[in-house]
Order: C-alpha cells, then structure tokens, then sequence
C-alpha cells in the first residue's frame, strides 16, 4: 500500500513517513461493488477500514421503518475503528454506496505495530478518542433532534 493515501487520512495526520510505511505495510486492499456490505450490524469486527475510492454508507435498520443512513463516507475517511479498540460487535452496517476500494487494518497487526512503537500508538490513540468522542457529540445531538420533532 502507498504510504502517501495514509497522509491524507486524518487518523494518521500526526504519524511521520517511517510510521506511515509502517502502517501501509499492515493494510491490504479490497474492492467491493455498489450494495456490498463490508460488515453487518452485530457482526463482530476485526477490522477497521480506510476508504480510498468510491463511497461507503453507515446505516442502521430501524424496526418498522427501514435503513437509516447514519453517514455517507467519502474518500480519506476511516470507519469501523471500534473494532480495533474493542471486543463488541459491529454498531452499525457499512454498505458499499457505489463501487469502492477500502483498505482493511486488522486488529492483531495494529495492535502489535503500536506495541511496537509506541509514539505511533500514542498518536493514534489519541486520534481515536477524539474521533469517538466526536462521534458521540453528534448521536446525541441527532437524538435531541430526533425527540424535539417527535414532541409534534
């Protein structure tokens, strides 16, 4: 994998050229066409995913109303990092939106990259609890959004 895709991706912002090699070399490329799941709510994850072309969709399914699109990804962006972190399964579905290219990082190889450098580990941590802390700042100002027009 090329080094210089990871540089645009804000995960990795703060890693120098040597960790982004690093990194390059744990990923692996996989295609999928528009409709693909590349994972399933409550399927248990492994993986997180750099998206490098195309467009992935975040949804969940809602009883009685259908998919929710949660997020429309685009280029750059990164998903299904929880995997990474912890042991739960999947929060949510991730469907090719059109035909994509994604680059798959398994847990055990991240996990042992930053067990093996750590200033590479301190920056991605750091990185990923930003992300999920966003992340949750927006969940819960959809839910707020969402009670204050059920009210009427």
């Amino acid at each position: 994998m090329d080094a210089a895709v990871l540089k645009k991706v804000a995960l990795f912002e703060g890693l120098t050229q040597g960790q982004l090699a690093k990194v390059a070399r744990i990923a692996r490329a996989r295609t999928h066409v528009a409709g693909d799941f590349l994972f399933r709510e409550g399927d248990a994850g492994q993986d997180m995913f750099i998206l490098t072309d195309g467009k992935v969709r975040i949804s969940k399914s809602v009883p009685g109303i259908g998919e929710e699109a949660l997020a429309i990804l685009e280029p750059g962006q990164y998903f299904g990092e929880m995997a990474v972190i912890e042991d739960s399964p999947r929060s949510a579905d991730a469907i090719a939106h059109t035909g994509c290219t994604v680059w798959v990082i398994e847990r055990a190889k991240l996990d042992q990259l930053m067990f093996t450098d750590k200033d590479l580990a301190y920056v991605l941590l750091w990185t990923f609890v930003r992300t999920l802390s966003e992340r949750l700042r927006e969940t819960n100002d959809k839910i707020k959004a969402f009670f204050a027009i059920s009210r009427f």
